[in-house]
């Protein structure tokens, strides 16, 4: 065991242990990517299938604009709490934008696992009644598919990303939507076929654990700005043996958000909402009883 330990030591240093940085961003970029690019790539299938293509550049109008308000909206949080706030201010501000992620995430992923088979459809019918009512109603459903997306997007990875003292972060974001492009863009092409179910199945577990880390995280900010007290009431001391700086260490808390020296309230909040919330999303849902072929259904976006 210690030769292993060496062993991965030596590919994985501490400071190359900013993956388990990096991993947390890049699946919140994957997942929520791939979410607005499938929505996009429904939209425009149906235009170029029913003939309609004069209406594909108001649709990426609309796009172009919500990806403006979503980065914006990134601009104006990381502003307010790094510039305009401080002190307990500013552990307050992240604590509710944390709380704020988390509600939004866990909606998310449920919403995404009862209505993903519904989804192109609705998108198909809502664009039919935009096109009636003319340009702005077409900029109106493209904008208002993405901007969802792009918002959550903002926002979580705002929570997870608190404390990065690197571009690491960033730079997974940057990587996940780069993926979820070149994925939905093959997928499109039919160059591709995946089991998008069962991808956001496992893509929705993993975002369980990010989200418990972001709860326990901002359960910590609410004590740092002394609104919740045991600060300095420690469930359990592994710092002997789970150093921050080494690279399982930062694996465990990169990924799992498993520290060295949480809080009880800390270990409590990740608790509370982990098992619970892994369990309910584990369960088969009744879609899955009554539609088998749930299983197994490839994605073609012209289908």
């Amino acid at each position: 065991m210690p030769a292993l330990s060496v062993l991965l030591g030596a590919f994985i240093r501490p400071e190359a242990a900013v993956g388990a940085l990096f991993f947390p961003s890049y699946l919140i970029g994957l997942r929520e990517g791939l979410e607005m690019v499938l929505v996009v790539s429904v939209l425009v299938a149906y235009l170029v299938k029913t003939g309609r293509r004069q209406h594909l550049l108001p649709v990426w109008g609309g796009v172009a604009a919500a990806v403006v308000l979503s980065v914006g909206f990134g601009a104006v949080l990381s502003y307010v709490s790094s510039t305009v706030l401080g002190g307990p201010g500013q552990e307050l501000f992240d604590a509710i934008t944390s709380v704020i992620a988390v509600a939004l995430v866990t909606w998310m992923i449920f919403w995404m696992r009862r209505t993903a088979r519904q989804l192109s459809g609705e998108l198909r019918g809502k664009l039919d009644d935009a096109v009636g009512l003319g340009l702005g109603a077409v900029v109106g459903i493209a904008f208002a598919s993405v901007v969802r997306e792009g918002l959550e997007t903002t926002l979580l990875f705002f929570a997870s990303a608190q404390g990065a003292v690197s571009a690491t972060p960033l730079v997974g974001l940057a990587a996940g939507l780069a993926t979820a492009v070149v994925l939905g863009f093959a997928l499109y092409a039919g160059a591709v076929r995946i089991n998008l179910s069962r991808f956001f199945t496992i893509s929705g577990v993993l975002l369980v654990f990010v989200a418990a880390g972001i709860f326990k995280y901002g359960v910590h900010d609410f004590q740092e700005a002394g609104v919740l007290p045991g600060l300095t009431t420690y469930a359990y001391d592994a710092s002997a043996w789970l150093q921050p700086g080494s690279w399982y260490g930062a694996v465990l808390d990169g990924v799992f958000h498993i520290s060295a020296q949480p809080t009880v309230l800390e270990v409590v909040a990740y608790l509370a909402y982990l098992v619970p919330v892994l369990t309910l999303f584990l369960l088969p849902g009744r879609s899955a009883r009554t539609t088998p072929t749930t299983r197994s259904e490839p994605v073609d976006a012209h289908a």
